[in-house]
């Protein structure tokens, strides 16, 4: 038993149904070797990569249309997945990342899962220089600015990451920080092209999606 309980989701994005292997609930917790601890994840955190969230379905939803062709896509911050398995089923270039010890293990499941071929995964740190991963023409991630200083870490990992010709795409829920991002990214490039405000959806507010994109000529490093 690994230690801890997992349940399976039916989730339908675009015209494909997905089986989705998921912890239980959010009282999961098991770090035998301390790996998450020594990352910094603590057991409060520890289950909230492996949940399925309104903003990880938005975005999800949102890649089984998007145009990625031609394009080297990156998620940032994948969880369970969910928008690299439509993009990995549509045949896109996509590497998925995350810094939970376990987002790779529930990743290559789900893959094997649905049939999928696996997703290639980094283990990446917000805070350290990402190595060897190169440049990226379209970089997504979903409710990644839970806390107010995530906006800047992003701002200072983006540019490492992005091609001169870059898109970034963020399904946000809302929390308070969008707006400090929006501006952060402007001071290198990134043009907020779309806010898709939260619309009601059965009483609540469903994550609206912001879209960013920077043209080769927008570069703050040319």
């Amino acid at each position: 038993m690994p230690g801890y309980r997992t349940q399976i989701h039916q989730l339908t994005f675009g015209s494909r149904t997905y089986a989705i292997r998921a912890l239980a609930d959010t009282q999961q917790y098991a770090d035998p070797d301390l790996t998450a601890a020594d990352a910094g994840i603590s057991s409060a955190q520890w289950s909230l990569f492996g949940q399925v969230w309104p903003a990880g379905q938005r975005l999800a939803e949102a890649m089984a249309g998007y145009d990625i062709a031609g394009k080297r896509i990156l998620e940032l911050g994948c969880g369970l997945g969910l928008a690299s398995l439509v993009l990995r089923g549509r045949g896109a270039d996509i590497v998925a990342s995350d810094h939970h010890p376990l987002a790779e293990v529930f990743l290559a499941y789900n893959a094997a899962l649905n049939a999928l071929d696996s997703v290639p995964y980094r283990q990446l740190d917000w805070e350290a220089a990402p190595r060897e991963m190169g440049r990226f023409d379209m970089i997504i991630a979903s409710d990644v600015l839970y806390e107010s200083r995530h906006a800047a870490m992003l701002a200072t990992l983006v540019p490492l990451l992005a091609a001169p010709a870059c898109e970034i795409v963020i399904s946000d829920p809302g929390r308070g920080n969008g707006n400090a991002l929006s501006r952060l990214l402007g001071g290198i490039g990134f043009v907020l092209e779309t806010d898709g405000r939260s619309a009601a959806q059965g009483g609540n507010k469903s994550p609206r999606l912001l879209v960013y994109r920077r043209t080769a000529a927008g570069d703050a490093r040319t």
